[in-house]
């Protein structure tokens, strides 16, 4: 399956055309298994280390070992990071792929590939550089039975010589890679000095492709979402995990298990936290509810699959008001789907999960940074709102490297929310655990354990009054109903506000998550190829806050753009504002599972525009 839809387009090859520094795409076309991870890890970093904004994208099936991967580098100058539609350099080194991989390129392409494959007679209209790389990796690799992996890095050191990227940091790189195997770092440096050298020697720089340094990477790290989200919830205080291992999710707590074991264990080794791998995900979820009911910080982390069978207990948290956090990294389905492409198809779904009347609390965020901070608003909110929260990520953002800037250390405090003290129920004597007391729908809770007599902490899944006695009447049934609602408009003024850009004009864009960086580069291509002006606003949370609202009010069209099929999130918004408004909304979808791209979006809206 060729990992690209450019249409051909006919074009000369031409031995002096313009430079095109810092400006492409990098696509390198591999087995699953064979180790190539490793090689374009250390070939992303090379050009980050070079001040290159970069960010990668891994395209993988989902078996073990042996069906085709690709893996997508941007290096841009301008700071795009989104999905670049258009492949400018293709390493070729999958033989079940290499043909349709090369068809599928645009004219004037590169393309690097394995010597037996001869991939030169396919097209004439694209430069072909031809390598041996069994040769090549045969001279410093002794071992036959590495040599399958160490071959990926020798076209690390053939790319790093045909793009001018310096060999001092491809070095640099290795050795972060392998920083704890001095053997395996020596052995991968010298497979790309291999490479390097093989093509000084032997290759003649035709394509007009460069990387040179500049200065927009100083001080940035590379994370991928999950290891992030994994942090942000250790700094958060969370202190019970409960999983099920489910794509893209996974590694997201076998993060927080390697973190937690190096910052929670005490002096005497004893572990402040618990991480228990459940039977599935309901049982995971069931856990997380026991424990926020007995007061501790838990979370749960799955994909859609899981989600769909947590949904009788998001109903019980829901009702009973009991806290936790679930975050869900998105994948494309239904059913099992595409386990490995990305996908932000669980919106809908999840904002209602459960049988009857449920609206459940999503952040929704959009990058690395953002998973770190929105792990700390998760659980002060599901404590504040004792309810769950779900932290909607996806498989692009969770499982791929991104730059960012360095996490900033929180500063805002732990808030636990309406928790009755034992001097507070002296003083008050009793309470009412379902009680709106101060108007905004919350009640007071209070923890197990807690010395007082009118502290047993009663949650009921079944029918219920004030007092948390069981009660099948219907006013008290209507009541608590309004008030768990009330909460949730409550919410409004709490969640994450959303990210705003508005000049006045009269065409509006609303995307979320890793929707966004597509978005940033469709709305200038939109303004110079065009001259089309957008405003744009990025929802960070359901529910919506007002400044969601009055975005849809002053304009005349709103493009909705978001990962899925059935404009889940333009739903949302239909059900949320007034229904004179509605006609304003437009979908613009994007299903096929591959990160969202800025060419999709600018040729669908520029049509939708009449342009």
């Amino acid at each position: 399956m060729a990992s690209t839809d450019v249409a051909l387009r006919e074009a000369s090859r031409s031995t002096e055309r313009k430079r095109v520094v810092n400006n492409l795409s990098i696509q390198v076309a591999t087995v699953n298994g064979s180790g190539s991870q490793s090689s374009n890890t250390v070939l992303l970093r090379s050009i980050f280390q070079m001040g290159v904004p970069v960010s990668g994208k891994n395209l993988f099936p989902s078996n073990i070992a042996g069906l085709p991967t690709w893996y997508t580098i941007r290096a841009n100058k301008d700071s795009y990071i989104a999905r670049k539609k258009e492949i400018d350099f293709l390493v070729a080194m999958n033989a079940e792929t290499a043909e349709e991989d090369v068809r599928s390129l645009a004219a004037g392409a590169a393309v690097l590939y394995d010597e037996p494959l001869n991939l030169a007679k396919v097209r004439s209209d694209l430069t072909f550089y031809s390598v041996p790389f069994d040769k090549l990796v045969a001279t410093v690799c002794p071992e036959a039975k590495l040599r399958k992996l160490v071959k990926n890095m020798v076209y690390v050191g053939v790319v790093a010589q045909l793009l001018e990227i310096e060999m001092a940091e491809v070095e640099i790189a290795i050795r972060k890679q392998f920083a704890s195997k001095v053997k395996a770092a020596n052995l991968n440096l010298a497979a790309a000095k291999a490479g390097f050298d093989y093509a000084a020697a032997s290759l003649t720089k035709q394509d007009p492709y460069f990387i040179t340094r500049m200065d927009k990477t100083k001080g940035k790290i590379i994370i991928d979402g999950n290891s992030a989200a994994a942090l942000g919830s250790m700094f958060a205080g969370v202190t019970v995990v409960t999983w099920y291992p489910i794509t893209p999710s996974s590694s997201l707590v076998e993060s927080l298990i390697d973190y937690m074991k190096q910052y929670r264990i005490t002096a005497d080794g004893k572990a402040t936290f618990a991480i228990v791998q459940a039977e599935d995900e309901l049982a995971a979820i069931g856990m997380v509810l026991g424990a926020g009911w007995a007061g501790a910080r838990a979370m749960t982390a799955t994909a859609g699959p899981g989600i769909s069978l947590m949904a009788e207990f998001a109903g019980l948290s829901y009702y009973a008001e009991v806290p936790g956090v679930v975050w869900d990294i998105q994948r494309v389905g239904p059913s099992t789907g595409l386990p490995t492409r990305t996908s932000q198809g669980d919106i809908l779904s999840t904002a209602f999960l459960s049988h009857g009347d449920t609206k459940h609390i999503m952040l929704i965020p959009n990058s690395v940074g953002e998973c770190f901070s929105m792990a700390l608003d998760a659980f002060n909110l599901a404590e504040h709102f004792q309810t769950l929260v779900f932290v909607m990520s996806d498989l692009d953002l969770g499982m791929n490297n991104w730059m960012s800037e360095p996490f900033e250390y929180p500063t805002t405090p732990i808030k636990r929310g309406k928790i009755l003290s034992k001097e507070d129920l002296d003083r008050l004597g009793s309470f009412e655990r379902y009680k709106d007391v101060d108007g905004d729908g919350i009640g007071y809770r209070t923890l197990p354990g807690t010395e007082h007599p009118a502290a047993a902490y009663f949650a009921r899944g079944s029918g219920h009054n004030e007092k948390s006695q069981y009660s099948e009447r219907p006013d008290d049934f209507e009541r608590n109903m309004e008030r768990i609602n009330k909460k949730f408009e409550t919410a409004r003024s709490f969640v994450p506000r959303p990210e705003l850009v508005s000049t006045g004009q009269k065409v509006g864009i609303i995307a979320y998550g890793t929707s966004h960086w597509g978005i940033v580069e469709a709305r200038d291509q939109l303004r110079n190829e065009y001259a089309i002006e957008t405003d744009y606003l990025r929802i960070r949370a359901y529910p919506f806050t007002r400044e969601v609202h009055a975005f849809i009010e002053q304009h005349d069209r709103v493009y909705v753009v978001e990962q899925n099929r059935d404009a889940q999130m333009l739903s949302l918004l239909k059900l949320d504002i007034r229904p004179e408004l509605v006609t304003r909304l437009r979908s613009i979808a994007h299903i096929h599972g591959l990160p969202l791209d800025a060419r999709s979006v600018t040729d669908e809206l520029s049509s939708m525009e009449g342009k």
